[in-house]
């Protein structure tokens, strides 16, 4: 966020003071991290105070094994979850759920596989423990053995997956966004009521210990009056250089030659194991192996799933571009029918961390101290284009947005409490990726810094300069500046948040196991039904305003899962050109 290496440093080391200091999870940071009880990455059920383990972990099956599915597939802790089946139709992704992704070392620490995770040899020995399904996930829905199911299928399937696994009694987790259109998503939420199973969405923020350190930070009122929101994710997305475009198997296309990516590097990868030397042959086997695996894809009649072919046509009804159902499957969060672009993959992650700090800032100042879950925002006023890119899809590569939250304070119906509000402003870019992604919390007191869901920085007001020490005052902790550097507090603090923080996929799956295993209204996941439904309600509203270029004012009943009204519906929305 345009900071030096120093200031950088500085501000984390000022956070890591603030949490030391006692503003989140006292006790547990002081005591159990300290005393080093949960080496290997355990934190998650000391700090949101669930069992170290199940002892009868829960037997899941995964429905999409493709790139989030695999990511969940890495994150699963064996104490808690054990994966007896998995579900997909595309060899790639089948692969990788087994193997990892071996296409660079980042990928496999992220997707290391289950044969990884659980100590398999090999694939054979993997698949008498986990059943593959390949032809029809819904096999994997009536197995007996299968307690729950994740589902990390394509945008378009969460609802209809997730709603058919909890009437044949299976508990879900499904990835974001919750659904498609809002009246998905009630319709899960009733379902999930009516059979009385858990269902969860993975925005992982819920989990992730940096913000949940961020909101009592926020709460306890050490960077003031929050006012202002800023929010990016930019990436350096380019035509013919876009990670949302995956390469496609050799022929793929109709009437043309196809993309020959894999095919070429299937050539070139050949002849650099046949260079290879010690440790080097292995990697490049598993490399080959892998893209094999993603070649033989275009085995897959992915119409017979339910995938469509594209026919792009220009405003003269000359025929731009021509995809298959393959493609639509590979590339499906590049059409609207199948994905929601950029909001939904990503804006819906930081628009969710806005209203968790938002909700921080209400709750400090709340009669009732029951934690406040979600704030939901007045107002959204959106633009979208597709700057870079041509006729090879229908989403945006620029999105922009401007929302307004109420402050605490506001009151519609009092001149001056009807302007008390906070504004979030999101942008996400294709082409440049400078600047990267976070989010900026600006308060009255003080500047809070989120970078990359793994870094943290806390500055006095706008002062990038200075550390900062915590003082105990009559209205509550307060920042004053110091010109030596932090003590032991902001030392232990540090230790406590550890150097490789955790982006809350393994708690919130940890989580959401133990629930289920504990039976109890207090047992619920942090991201459940209402909370998964407001994040919905705010990216695909967004969406609407940028793609109709207009102001929209949310309205309550939208968030109410009893209700049936939807801002897909709304006549006052539905009527604009």
């Amino acid at each position: 966020m345009y900071l030096t290496p120093e200031e950088k440093q500085i501000g984390k080391d000022n956070f890591n003071t603030a949490v030391a200091y006692g503003l989140s999870r006292r006790d547990l940071l002081k005591g159990t991290i300290a005393a080093g009880l949960v080496a290997g990455g355990g934190l998650g059920s000391f700090y949101y105070g669930y069992g170290k383990s199940l002892g009868d972990p829960l037997r899941i099956g995964v429905i999409g094994t493709g790139d989030e599915g695999c990511v969940l597939l890495g994150a699963v802790n064996p104490e808690f979850i054990k994966v007896v089946a998995i579900a997909d139709i595309r060899p790639y992704n089948i692969h990788r759920a087994f193997h990892g992704d071996w296409y660079s070392d980042a990928q496999l620490k992220v997707r290391p596989g289950l044969m990884a995770k659980y100590g398999w040899k090999t694939e054979d020995e993997a698949r008498r423990h986990v059943k593959v399904y390949d032809k029809d996930y819904r096999e994997l829905i009536q197995d007996p053995n299968v307690e729950a199911v994740v589902i990390g299928l394509p945008l378009h399937l969460h609802a209809p997956v997730a709603i058919e696994a909890m009437r044949a009694g299976k508990h879900v987790l499904t990835e974001k966004l919750m659904a498609k259109t809002v009246a998905e998503c009630k319709e899960m939420a009733k379902v999930a009521a009516e059979t009385g199973k858990i269902l969860a969405v993975g925005h992982q923020r819920h989990y992730n210990i940096l913000y949940d350190n961020a909101k009592d930070i926020i709460k306890n009122g050490l960077i003031g009056d929050l006012h202002y929101i800023r929010a990016q994710w930019h990436r350096a997305n380019l035509p013919g250089r876009d990670s949302w475009a995956q390469p496609l198997p050799p022929g793929t296309r109709k009437g043309e030659k196809g993309d020959d990516k894999l095919a070429k590097d299937l050539e070139n990868w050949k002849k650099q194991l046949a260079k290879a030397e010690g440790a080097e042959i292995e990697k490049w086997q598993k490399k080959i192996a892998q893209l094999e695996a993603q070649i033989k894809d275009k085995l897959v009649d992915a119409a017979k799933y339910g995938y469509e072919e594209k026919v792009v046509k220009d405003a003269a009804g000359n025929v731009k571009y021509q995809a298959s159902p393959l493609e639509e499957l590979i590339r499906w969060r590049l059409w609207a029918r199948t994905g929601g672009g950029l909001m939904v993959e990503l804006g819906s992650h930081q628009l969710d961390a806005a209203s968790i700090f938002i909700a921080a800032l209400h709750e400090a100042v709340a009669k009732d101290k029951n934690e406040i879950k979600h704030i939901h925002p007045l107002t959204v006023a959106a633009g979208g284009s597709r700057s870079l890119f041509d006729w090879d899809r229908e989403i945006e590569d620029h999105l922009y947005c401007v929302l307004e939250f109420p402050a605490p304070g506001y009151d519609p119906k009092d001149p001056l409490g009807r302007l008390r509000k906070i504004g979030v402003s999101y942008a996400s870019i294709n082409g440049n990726g400078f600047g990267g992604y976070g989010e900026i919390v600006f308060g009255t007191k003080g500047t809070l810094i989120l970078e990359l869901e793994k870094e943290s920085m806390l500055f006095k007001e706008s002062d990038t300069k200075s550390r900062i020490e915590i003082k105990e005052g009559k209205g509550g902790p307060t920042i004053d500046t110091q010109a030596s550097a932090p003590g032991h507090a902001a030392a232990q603090g540090a230790a406590a948040i550890g150097p490789d923080v955790s982006r809350g996929y393994r708690e919130e799956l940890e989580h959401w196991a133990w629930c289920i295993r504990n039976p109890d209204p207090k047992n619920k996941p942090r991201c459940g039904p209402e909370v998964a439904l407001g994040d919905a309600v705010i990216a695909l509203t967004t969406n609407i305003a940028a793609r109709k270029g207009m102001r929209i004012e949310f309205k309550e009943e939208w968030f109410d899962p009893k209700r049936p009204e939807t801002p897909e519906t709304d006549p006052e929305i539905s009527k604009t050109a």
